[in-house]
């Protein structure tokens, strides 16, 4: 049987599977050497069979599993048993390779921040081999581009790259990364363009393909998001997806190919092209932010093929395990698509008669009572969105729930209050919502800094007292948070100049000062030069109307073209009585015996013998009443008499 030493002497770096056939012949003579057992473990490592490697270690006996936890933890983290990994490295203890596992199955966990300090507490110690110190570098930067992307950027301490993260396309990819997460599309598009160039002599053709691919995939939609669409659909041509090693890439690329189209595709295509991509395996998965995405996508392209029932349907579903109110983006976005499936994507009136029975049902769902609001202002109906707003704020006012006072002081909702105030001119209503919002927060742990700016902004500039105490105390705060915010600084003083002016003489001192500001202004050109006023309504008018001397001048007459009609000959003078009814002219004569009989007794511009019309003002109730007439009576005698006949 060979011992270890022999196994070691017979081992090169290329050479896992002489080692794992040394190992076979071995385990035959003896199937339980550990150390056979154990090299074979490795082996299967090193030649990727991590599931025949974990089979082994689960299957020798305690002595192997105890012996190999690190083998065990490595096996784990390949096969997507991240939960596990990590339970077994952190069982091992001073142990450097135990500490990159844990990292590793912590960064697929996303517990970012973990990762992060894992990779801090091997920066500062000393590392094992030369090569670990730029793995390391390049592993600490994906972990501050993830933390950027879950909104965590306060724990990343390096913002701007350096010298040293351009080196390697590794780094100055990451680097990208983070701005990006960063929205800082211009500074990752100058990354990508150095991660892309720098050398990689090192690497094989397919090895080099296999890293350049990634960033073509993000170049795209860095391109796509600077609206550079020409450059977008030049790159994406070029990109092959069926060469992408990594499933999840490919769908990734896929996705911004799609996006990228601007000619009204035909959706059932684009929904088929979607969804013909492969199952992801554990080991491959999307981090959660693409996932989310990818999801949020997949349900548009739904919409767009009009499968409304189907998208309401899983939403609703996904709703209703869900608390509502709530402020998280994924619950909010799922409400909007589903409020679209209920609407069948129509907007303005159509769609608010489909959403506002929802609404009935849903008075607490945030996503749908901002889609309502923006429905409402489309149509010009502000009146309407700023009363379901009202509605929504004073039920969360009257709520108990600790979480409701959160959601409804919450930063996005109050700018949408403060907006649909600000299109009505409602300014006190405006200072009010910040005054009340401020005061919340100034009380938490956690202030919002960017709504308590606003706040006191706006009621620094009021002219009552009360706002202006209330602006001093939110600057002051903020102030005492960060002493070098040049904004707190000049809210600070500001609020302090016009009553305590000796309270903020130092501080005045932080500030730019005015020559600075007006060093490159020529006072002398501006005056020579003069303001310009713009004239106004009243004044543009009077100029009109006025002419140089100072008079009046007479209003041009318009001539109307003629309406006359064509057999109309103008020569001649046109009948005056042509706008009386035609039995009132004078020229009028009534055809047959019994006509001229009725003209008879209904004398023209003469007095009846029988008596006229006559009208009567009867006393006290002030009723005009009409007389009766000889005509009527005449009529009715003389029918009588043929009815006799």
């Amino acid at each position: 049987m060979p011992s270890r030493n022999t196994l070691l002497k017979r081992a090169t770096l290329d050479d896992h599977e002489e080692v794992l056939k040394a190992c076979n012949a071995s385990l035959k003579q003896s199937k339980g050497d550990l150390e056979a057992l154990h090299f074979k473990a490795v082996a299967l490592l090193k030649l990727d069979r991590y599931e025949d490697a974990l089979r082994i270690l689960e299957e020798a006996g305690d002595k192997l599993k105890e012996r190999g936890l690190l083998e065990r933890a490595y096996a784990l983290y390949k096969v997507g048993d991240l939960e596990a990994a990590k339970r077994f490295a952190k069982s091992v203890s001073d142990n450097r390779g135990a500490r990159h596992v844990e990292a590793q199955a912590s960064y697929r966990l996303e517990e970012f921040a973990q990762t992060a300090e894992l990779y801090k507490d091997l920066s500062t110690s000393q590392a094992a081999f030369e090569t670990e110190v730029n793995d390391l570098r390049i592993n600490s930067g994906a972990t501050d581009a993830q933390l950027e992307w879950k909104n965590q950027g306060h724990l990343v301490q390096k913002k701007k790259p350096g010298k040293e993260d351009m080196e390697a396309f590794e780094t100055a990819y990451n680097a990208a990364c983070s701005s990006i997460a960063r929205r800082e599309f211009g500074q990752g598009e100058v990354l990508l363009k150095r991660a892309r160039g720098n050398s990689l002599e090192e690497l094989s053709e397919q090895e080099k393909n296999a890293e350049l691919l990634p960033i073509g995939v993000q170049q795209l939609y860095v391109l796509c998001r600077l609206g550079k669409v020409d450059e977008a659909e030049k790159l994406a041509s070029s990109i092959s997806i069926q060469d992408i090693p990594d499933l999840s890439t490919q769908q990734i690329a896929q996705n911004n190919k799609l996006r990228l189209s601007i000619q009204p595709s035909n959706p059932y295509l684009s929904h088929r092209v979607f969804h013909s991509s492969s199952t992801l395996s554990k080991s491959d998965k999307l981090f959660d932010f693409q996932t989310e995405i990818m999801h949020r996508n997949s349900l548009t392209l739904d919409l767009l093929a009009s499968k409304y029932s189907g998208v309401a349907n899983s939403t609703l579903k996904a709703l209703c395990d869900e608390q509502t109110p709530a402020t998280t983006a994924r619950i909010n976005r799922l409400s909007v698509l589903n409020a679209a499936a209920h609407a069948q994507s129509q907007l303005g009136k159509l769609g608010l008669k489909e959403l506002l029975p929802l609404l009935e049902k849903r008075p607490t769902d945030l996503g749908l009572i901002m889609t309502v609001v923006q429905l409402y202002i489309l149509t010009n109906n502000h009146g309407s969105a700023i009363t379901l707003i009202d509605s929504l704020l004073k039920r969360l006012d009257e709520s108990k729930e600790l979480t409701d006072q959160d959601i409804r002081f919450a930063p996005g909702l109050v700018a949408v209050v403060v907006s649909l105030y600000s299109l009505q001119g409602r300014k006190s209503h405006m200072r009010t919502e910040l005054a009340r919002a401020a005061s919340y927060w100034k009380r938490k742990s956690k202030p919002q800094t960017r709504l308590m700016r606003a706040a006191g902004l706006a009621l620094l500039e009021s002219s009552n007292d009360e706002d202006l105490k209330e602006a001093a105390e939110i600057f002051d705060n903020l102030y005492k948070q960060d002493t070098n915010d040049r904004f707190a600084i000049a809210g600070y003083i500001a609020s302090y100049a016009t009553t305590s002016p000796s309270k903020v003489e130092t501080e005045v001192e932080k500030l730019t000062p005015v020559s600075r500001l007006t060093a490159g202004i020529d006072a002398a050109a501006l005056e020579e030069a003069g303001v310009p006023q713009t004239l106004t309504k009243a004044a543009t008018t009077t100029s009109r109307k006025r002419g140089l001397d100072g008079k009046d001048k007479p209003a041009k007459k318009r001539i109307r073209k003629s309406r006359l009609a064509k057999e109309i000959d103008p020569s001649k003078t046109p009948d005056p009585e042509r706008w009386l009814p035609l039995r009132d002219r004078s020229s009028y004569r009534p055809k047959g015996k019994k006509g001229r009989q009725k003209a008879a007794a209904m004398t023209q511009g003469g007095v009846s013998d029988k008596g006229s019309e006559s009208l009567n003002m009867a006393a006290g109730d002030g009723v005009i009443k009409p007389a009766s007439t000889g005509v009527v009576s005449s009529s009715k005698s003389k029918n009588k008499k043929k009815a006799k006949k």
